[in-house]
């Protein structure tokens, strides 16, 4: 074989188990692959599947109570049974690692510069100052503007997507054979999601590394991946190129992946397919195929024996090596489909209350008149003095009626959370503006009218587990706001019906909240947010920490329900095609203001501004075929802060059209800040020039 046809990296049989209370816990039970120089692999599955896990043991990172068998294999040398001593010269020279939280990952008490120089100096024999120099270079190769001063930063000084770029910055170093991703992008904006994708491809051109991505976005996959690697319950259950896994899977817990992801190029009008069920704990695992339990087509034979990864026999004979399922019946799948029929059928949706009454007709449940939340920016530890005003909320105005869901987007520190914290606070200490609850100016209520009017308005938290008191049964959270509001029913029968209409157990009432998954944690704190019956429900990240699979299934829930009891969402999420699949219509915002806002097809479909143009380009599809040849629209730069006092359009500094003007233009949006101004039915962009002649620039 030629160098180019020889795995630089060869993992096979891979198995590691820990001790525990309970018994063994096998967290990866076989895993195999081959990865060559200049390939990605893409490994996928839900939270405990082994990804991980996976990547730790390659690594040699993982605790020394973990028992790990098998062979790894980095360019023929064998890395199992070295010790940390010898690992140490090849983490970060030969292989290197992008963790998920990059703040976690760097020091925080010395320079980005600081911190480059000692990974390079670790592994080279070389003066401090040419580290220095090599460290520059290294910035400026991931994206960082003016690296000559800002290796001299500490970490606190960079935003989010900045010191991920640092942190591929020092894995990238050593020119490393490969370079392992753990969800690298999972706690960043969407559009800082592509930017670091982009740096990524840099990265593994430059370097000529082969690439492990670890993640749950199959679009992600889509964009980044050659290969893919589908895991549950620790072991492997199907394996092919990114083209054919997308087109044709044969493993009924991809397709169950593939069914359930929301997709932005796509209106949301069907229900999401949920894989029912959650993952088996891997202690103890029983005989046979462990997804069988949340298999659509598992039949008995399913429960005999775990079934082996092995190639699809294409017919005539043939197998296709490269593409591999563990089912006993892939066979007869194809196109997501068992012999024709589909596997997982569309859930039905559920009626619209209020029928099709139009929107104008229907009833203003939360009306928000230029809202404004400013804080003071202080200095000084003793004396403190005011340097300058924060401008969280900057003046945004909107109508929510009965029955329907408005979403507001954009990036982190846009003000979004703290436009949902406002409302729920009732412009309690409110800089600025007017709040409309069921038809009352909660703005000018006493302490008590304000803790009745509670009543009308509730809130999901993104944290289900952090919004949930560990020490309180099931029950006592339900029924707790039911007492408060002084409930003049039973309330037992009560938090039954509850828990019925959010699809939990009505007999699991005295469990408390760590006996149950996330996705039924969430359950609970929506049971809770429903028990006083409220007009509006505020929904902050919902669904954010969920696996894709628990994910479909907490959407369809909260639709359903909003459609059968008249709802009204105020939805805030960071996840665009979440966005396009719940709401009716869409606010997008930047730096506390929205530059545009309308209803959901007609702004995903013909987007006015170019921030919400570049937002809607940067949203990863999940489909290779699209997602590996459209073009993305790149922001420049980082969101700048809400501090600053910006005159004219604020978004200037990022805007591709703005580059496009003329002289004339761009000085009257330096000078002259736009407001929303109508488009069209039902869509207003903040823009001056949005219909500019150039517009279809912003596309090259």
């Amino acid at each position: 074989m030629s160098n180019s046809e020889t795995p630089i990296l060869s993992v096979k049989n891979l198995t590691v188990s820990f001790p525990s209370e309970a018994g063994r816990v096998d967290a990866v039970r076989g895993v195999s692959f081959d990865l060559l120089p200049g390939r990605s692999l893409g490994i996928v599955g839900e939270s405990g599947s082994g990804k991980s896990v996976s990547s730790m043991a390659i690594m040699g990172l993982l605790p020394e109570t973990a028992k790990i068998q098998g062979s790894i294999e980095l360019a023929g040398e064998e890395l199992l049974g070295k010790s940390d001593r010898e690992m140490s010269a090849i983490r970060g020279k030969k292989i290197g690692m992008i963790f998920q939280d990059p703040l976690s990952s760097l020091t925080p008490v010395f320079s980005v510069g600081d911190q480059i120089v000692e990974a390079i100096q670790c592994h080279e024999d070389i003066s401090t100052a040419a580290a220095y120099r090599k460290a520059v270079e290294l910035l400026d190769l991931v994206g960082i503007p003016n690296p000559d001063r800002r290796v001299k930063n500490f970490p606190h000084e960079f935003s989010g997507g900045m010191r991920q770029r640092v942190v591929i910055a020092m894995a990238v170093a050593h020119n490393p054979e490969v370079i392992i991703a753990d969800e690298p992008t999972t706690a960043l904006d969407v559009t800082i999601q592509a930017q670091i994708l982009d740096v990524l491809k840099t990265a593994q051109r430059e370097t000529n590394a082969a690439v492990i991505m670890i993640t749950h976005d199959m679009g992600v996959v889509a964009n980044v991946a050659d290969d893919v690697l589908v895991m549950y319950a620790g072991k492997p259950v199907e394996q092919a190129n990114v083209y054919e896994l997308f087109d044709s899977p044969r493993m009924p817990y991809t397709i169950g992946l593939l069914s359930a992801i929301p997709r932005a190029d796509q209106p949301g009008e069907e229900p999401l397919i949920p894989i029912e069920g959650n993952p088996p704990t891997v202690i103890n695992l029983p005989p046979g195929c462990p997804f069988a339990p949340r298999c659509p087509i598992a039949t008995e034979e399913c429960l005999v024996e775990e079934p082996e990864l092995l190639p699809i026999d294409t017919g005539h004979g043939e197998r296709s090596e490269g593409h591999r399922a563990a089912c006993i019946r892939k066979g007869h799948i194809f196109r997501k489909q068992l012999d024709g029929v589909d596997m997982y059928p569309t859930p039905k949706k559920a009626e619209e209350s209020l029928g099709h009454i139009p929107r104008e007709q229907r009833e203003i449940v939360l009306k928000v008149e230029n809202l404004q939340k400013h804080f003071p920016l202080l200095k000084g530890a003793l004396l403190k003095r005011r340097i300058g005003t924060v401008r969280a909320v900057n003046g945004i105005d909107f109508e929510l009626r009965q029955g329907e869901t408005l979403s507001i987007v954009g990036e982190s520190g846009c003000g979004k959370t703290t436009t949902l914290l406002q409302i729920m606070d009732m412009g309690v200490e409110l800089t600025e503006g007017k709040i409309t609850l069921a038809g009352q100016n909660v703005v000018e209520m006493s302490r008590r009218e304000r803790r009745a009017a509670r009543e009308n308005i509730q809130m999901v938290f993104q944290d289900p587990m952090g919004a949930l008191d560990p020490r309180m049964t099931v029950f006592d959270i339900i029924a707790e706001p039911l007492r408060a509001f002084k409930y003049d029913g039973d309330i037992e029968d009560r938090v039954e019906e509850l828990m019925n209409t959010v699809g939990l157990d009505p007999s699991h009432v005295d469990r408390f909240p760590g006996a149950f998954s996330g996705g039924q944690r969430q359950r609970i704190g929506f049971a809770r947010a429903l028990a006083s019956n409220p007009a509006v429900v505020v929904l902050d990240e919902p669904v954010s920490a969920l696996d894709v699979s628990i994910q479909a299934g907490m959407i369809n829930l909260l639709d359903n329900l909003r459609a059968e009891l008249g709802l009204s969402y105020v939805f805030v999420a960071h996840d665009l095609s979440v966005v396009r699949h719940i709401s009716h219509r869409v606010a997008v915002m930047y730096l506390g203001r929205f530059v545009e806002v309308g209803e959901v097809n007609e702004l995903f479909d013909n987007p006015q501004h170019p921030y919400t143009k570049a937002l809607l380009s940067a949203i990863p599809i999940p489909d290779p075929e699209i997602e590996k040849t459209r073009e993305r629209i790149t922001l420049e730069g980082d969101l700048p802060g809400p501090a600053e006092d910006i005159s004219g359009c604020s978004f200037r500094s990022r805007c591709p059209l703005y580059k496009l003007l003329g002289e004339k233009e761009q000085q009257r949006c330096a000078s002259e800040r736009p407001e929303l101004r109508s488009t069209g039915t039902d869509h207003e962009v903040s823009c001056h020039f949005y219909d500019h002649a150039e517009r279809n620039h912003l596309e090259s």
